[in-house]
């Protein structure tokens, strides 16, 4: 796991060798749909995700929401079923659908209160639970990255690596791939 500060050389998604894995190495190549015949903006999206959800210890299930509350990207809770113990939490009852509903209506929540009380926009809200932790971060354009974490979750370095895919995501997440995005997700 890298953390604030550290420098660790990743590879370009655009160097892959193998469709939908950018670091070309054998292993399941993405979280959630197949990214088989997606564009590369959408490829590099989806190993964003990954990297997300396989190197920061503690997250359960990521969803990235549009602005208008449709899922666009989610992680698969089970695949992280081996770092967590038995008797934690798997993520929102449902689907992956549900977690993009609570980011989705979170967001919408913190976005009217903030405006209530001239607060600028919002850029990072958290809630911490007895079982559990909830991030929602804003990326661009209304749309949001919600994180389903474990409650014993450094919550300092989730926070750094959902900035780090904020960062990286916001400026190719434009309406033409929120657009391809959904619809991989309808066909899956």
């Amino acid at each position: 796991m890298r953390t604030p500060g550290s420098s660790a050389q990743t590879t370009k998604p655009e160097e892959s060798t193998e469709p939908g894995r950018p670091d070309g190495a054998a292993g399941p190549a993405q979280a959630g749909p197949t990214v088989h015949g997606l564009s590369s903006e959408a490829r590099n999206l989806h190993w964003l995700l990954t990297n997300l959800v396989e190197e920061v210890t503690g997250i359960l299930s990521v969803a990235v929401v549009s602005s208008d509350g449709l899922l666009l990207l989610s992680s698969d809770p089970a695949r992280n079923a081996e770092r967590r113990p038995a008797h934690r939490p798997t993520g929102p009852r449902g689907s992956s659908a549900d977690l993009a509903t609570i980011v989705s209506g979170l967001g919408s929540l913190t976005l009217g209160a903030a405006q209530l009380m001239d607060g600028g926009s919002v850029k990072q809200t958290v809630v911490a639970m007895a079982e559990g932790s909830l991030f929602v971060m804003a990326i661009s354009d209304g749309s949001l990255l919600g994180v389903h974490a474990t409650p014993d979750c450094d919550m300092t370095v989730v926070a750094y690596h959902m900035a780090l895919f904020v960062g990286r995501a916001g400026h190719v997440l434009t309406p033409e791939l929120r657009s391809e995005l959904r619809q991989s997700l309808e066909s899956v």
